[in-house]
C-alpha cells in the first residue's frame, strides 16, 4: 500500500530541509567570515583589477572647484549681482544663498593635447593635464564638514561606518604582512572625525587603517629599547599571544581582541620593515627636490607625498594622504589667501608624485585621487570668501586604468550644481572599488543580520567614462 503524505508532513518535512539548509549556510558564513577576519591573507578580486593600490589626495576643507578646474566666465559676468531665481535656492552651512555672487579673479588656460582647464594656483599639476580625468560632477550630502569628510571616507554623513580602505582592507587583503594595508598620514591638525575616517566600523578592527605621524619617525616606538634583543623581545611577544589566546576562548565575536593580537604581530613585523619604509635617506636629492623637500611651504605634503609612493611600492593598497588636515581649505574669508596658500603646499607634490609614479613604471597600477569632502558656493561670504557646496563639484583621477586627457559632467554657468553626469560620492567609491577590481555590491559583510556593503543603498551609477567602460 503507497505511503501517504499529508499536508502537515509535508511541510514538517520542508520545514526541516529548510532548516537544515538554513544552518548549513550560517556555518558556511562563519567559515567564510573566519578566513577573511586575518587580514595579512591575499583575496582575489571580483573581476581582473586595472589598480593594485590607491593613493587618495585629500584636500579637507573643500577646495573651490570653480577657482582650480572649473572656469565659470559667466559667473564673472554676473559679478556682484543676486543669483537669479532660475538656479533655485538651497541651504547653505552658513546661511549665505541671499549673497550676491563672486566672480572668480583667476587666470584660466587649457593645457595638454586634451586641453583641460586649470588655473594659474595649480601651474605644476596643469603640465600632467593629459592624465587626469576630471569630473567636474560631483556630488554629496553633508552640508558642514563633519558630515562631508565622514561621507566621503565612510559613504555616510553620519561617522561610524567602515572606511573605504577598510573595506579595501577587507576585500583584498594584504599585499604585504609587514606593513599595514592601508595608512594614512596627516600634514597639519587632526581631521575632522579623525581615526573614524580611516576606522573598520562594524568590519573586524584589524581592517582598520594605521597613522602615520609627522617627522623624521611617522612610525613610532620601531626601535628596540636599550638592552632588548630581537630573541628577547620574539619570546615577550610569543608570551603574550598565549595569554590573549587563552582569554579569547569564548569570545570570538569581540574583533577588537582579535585586533590587538594581529596589532602585536603588526608592530614587530614593523620594527623590522618599518624604519626602511619610511627612510628617505635612500632617495636622489633630485628626487626630494622634485618633491620640494627642499622648500618650507610645500616640505610637508612633499614628504607625505614621497612616503605615499614608498608605501604603495611596497605593497600597501591603500594611502590617504591629508592636505590641510583640519579644515585648512575652508575659506570662509580670504579665499584669495587661504588657496594661494594650500595650492602652494599641494601643486609641486602632487605633481611631482604623478611624474616619478610614471617614471617608475607604477602610475599604471596606482591610482591617485585628488579632492575634497565638497566644493565652495558662487556666492559670497563676508565679501571675499565662499561657502560649503555639497550640489556639485569637483575631483580628479589618475593612473590605475583611468583614461586620462578628458572632463566628465558639468555643472550650471555659475557652478552651483552639478547639471550633466551627476557622481554622487557612492557612484565615486563604487568606481574606485570597480578599478581595484571589486563589485561594491558583492563587497558585503553580515551586521546586525544584514549585509551591509560600502555604497549603503547607492553606487548604481558608477563613473564608466573613468575607464572608458
Amino acid at each position: 500500500m503507497p505511503h501517504e503524505t499529508t499536508r502537515r508532513a509535508l511541510l514538517r518535512g520542508a520545514g526541516s530541509g529548510l532548516g537544515a539548509m538554513a544552518i548549513a549556510a550560517l556555518l558556511a558564513e562563519e567559515s567564510h567570515a573566519a578566513a577573511v577576519h586575518d587580514p595579512t591573507i591575499p583575496r582575489k578580486p571580483h573581476h581582473a583589477p586595472k589598480a593594485k593600490s590607491v593613493i587618495f589626495l585629500f584636500m579637507e576643507g573643500a577646495p573651490s572647484h570653480i577657482d582650480l578646474f572649473d572656469p565659470k566666465p559667466k559667473l564673472n559676468e554676473m559679478n556682484g549681482q543676486p543669483m537669479p531665481a532660475s538656479f533655485g535656492k538651497v541651504i547653505t552651512a552658513m546661511g549665505t544663498a541671499n549673497n550676491t555672487l563672486m566672480g572668480s579673479p583667476r587666470k584660466w588656460a587649457q593645457h595638454g593635447k586634451s586641453g583641460i582647464w586649470v588655473s594659474e594656483l595649480y601651474p605644476h599639476i596643469a603640465k600632467h593635464a593629459d592624465k587626469l580625468a576630471v569630473l567636474r560632477s560631483c556630488q554629496s550630502d553633508g552640508l558642514n564638514h563633519a558630515g562631508g569628510v565622514s561621507q566621503m571616507n565612510t559613504g555616510d554623513i553620519l561617522s561610524g561606518r567602515p572606511s573605504l580602505g577598510a573595506w579595501v582592507n577587507y576585500g583584498l587583503g594584504s599585499a604585504n604582512k609587514n606593513l599595514p594595508a592601508f595608512v594614512s598620514m596627516i600634514d597639519e591638525r587632526e581631521p575632522f572625525g579623525n581615526a573614524k575616517n580611516w576606522g573598520s566600523g562594524f568590519l573586524p578592527a584589524s581592517y582598520q587603517g594605521t597613522l602615520f605621524r609627522q617627522g623624521p619617525n611617522p612610525i613610532l616606538n620601531t626601535k628596540l629599547p636599550t638592552g632588548q634583543t630581537d630573541e628577547r623581545q620574539r619570546a615577550r611577544l610569543a608570551y603574550l599571544d598565549a595569554q590573549n589566546r587563552e582569554y579569547a576562548k569564548g569570545r570570538e565575536d569581540d574583533t577588537s581582541l582579535d585586533a590587538r593580537i594581529r596589532s602585536f604581530e603588526l608592530a614587530y613585523a614593523l620594527q623590522k620593515s618599518g624604519p626602511e619604509a619610511v627612510d628617505l635617506s635612500g632617495e636622489t636629492e633630485e628626487t626630494k627636490t622634485l618633491y620640494g623637500l627642499d622648500k618650507p611651504e610645500t616640505a610637508v605634503f612633499g614628504r607625505n607625498c614621497l612616503l605615499g609612493r614608498r608605501l604603495v611600492e611596497r605593497g600597501v593598497r591603500f594611502v590617504e594622504l591629508y592636505c590641510g588636515s583640519g579644515s585648512g581649505w575652508d575659506a570662509h574669508t580670504n579665499l584669495e589667501g587661504n588657496h594661494k596658500k594650500w595650492c602652494k603646499a599641494s601643486d609641486q607634490p602632487v605633481a611631482a608624485l604623478l611624474e616619478d609614479l610614471e617614471r617608475r613604471g607604477m602610475l599604471q597600477d596606482t591610482l591617485v585621487i585628488w579632492g575634497g569632502e565638497f566644493g565652495r558656493t558662487p556666492f559670497n561670504e563676508k565679501g571675499d570668501g565662499r561657502d560649503h557646496n555639497p550640489w556639485g563639484f569637483t575631483m580628479w583621477f589618475a593612473g590605475g586604468g583611468v583614461r586620462g586627457g578628458q572632463t566628465i559632467g558639468a555643472t550650471d554657468e555659475i557652478g552651483l550644481r552639478a547639471v550633466e553626469r551627476h557622481a554622487h560620492a557612492h557612484d565615486i567609491h563604487a568606481s574606485i572599488l570597480w578599478l581595484l577590481g571589486l563589485n561594491h555590491l558583492q563587497l558585503t559583510y553580515q551586521n546586525n543580520g544584514r549585509a551591509e556593503r560600502p555604497t549603503i543603498v547607492g553606487g548604481e551609477h558608477m563613473v564608466k567614462e573613468l575607464w572608458g567602460g
